[in-house]
């Protein structure tokens, strides 16, 4: 089906590290998104890349911004962590009108999967206006294992991904209807709110 068919979109992408920021290492969140992004989705999409320190003023703003430039979905890496830098959340939730506690409920259920150590991740997921914004863990391996959930040997799920539910949510809040490459990630919606083909 060609893209043409297809709502375009605007992501909002946030790279939240101090090192990365200033050039002490390469920032290996931002292509870990779009890539991602690229495999899941048939929308075309405008990416909106933002590469920022770990500055809760700072995050709070970029949030801000990108939504106020037309970003239906926000996707935030880095900085959800117990350590002192790590502010990510509290920027987040600085910024909300509705908070969606189960999206961090559920990349914590899939983290625990593979490290004791998920219990420490403070995600969180919010609605702006008519963008969400949801903070995905530090790691392109651990941001590609949330969105996508898990699956067995033969492709059948085991655990939902978060991005099952992010289309539905996005038509809810009046966002563009996005649409998904099943064999990345099948989106759920209900069947009155599924759109002819």
């Amino acid at each position: 089906m060609s893209e043409a068919l297809h709502d375009p979109v605007k992501i909002g992408i946030v790279s939240i590290s101090d090192r990365a920021s200033t050039g002490v290492y390469e920032d290996k969140g931002l292509p870990a998104l779009q890539d991602w992004l690229t495999r899941a989705l048939l929308n075309p999409i405008t990416f909106e890349p933002r590469l920022i320190p770990d500055e809760q003023d700072t995050i709070s703003a970029t949030l801000i911004a990108l939504v106020n430039e037309g970003c239906s979905l926000v996707l935030t890496t880095g900085g959800t962590g117990p350590a002192l830098r790590d502010v990510t959340p509290e920027a987040t939730l600085a910024v909300a009108h509705k908070e969606m506690p189960g999206f961090g409920e559920q990349m914590r259920q899939i983290s625990l999967r593979f490290v004791p150590t998920a219990i420490l991740s403070r995600q969180v997921a919010v609605v702006r206006e008519q963008s969400l914004i949801i903070n995905l863990p530090g790691q392109p391996k651990a941001i590609a294992e949330t969105l996508e959930g898990l699956k067995d040997a033969t492709g059948a799920q085991l655990v939902p991904g978060i991005f099952a539910a992010v289309p539905y949510c996005i038509d809810l809040i009046g966002g563009p209807y996005l649409e998904t490459r099943d064999e990345v990630c099948k989106a759920f919606r209900p069947k009155s709110a599924v759109r002819a083909r």
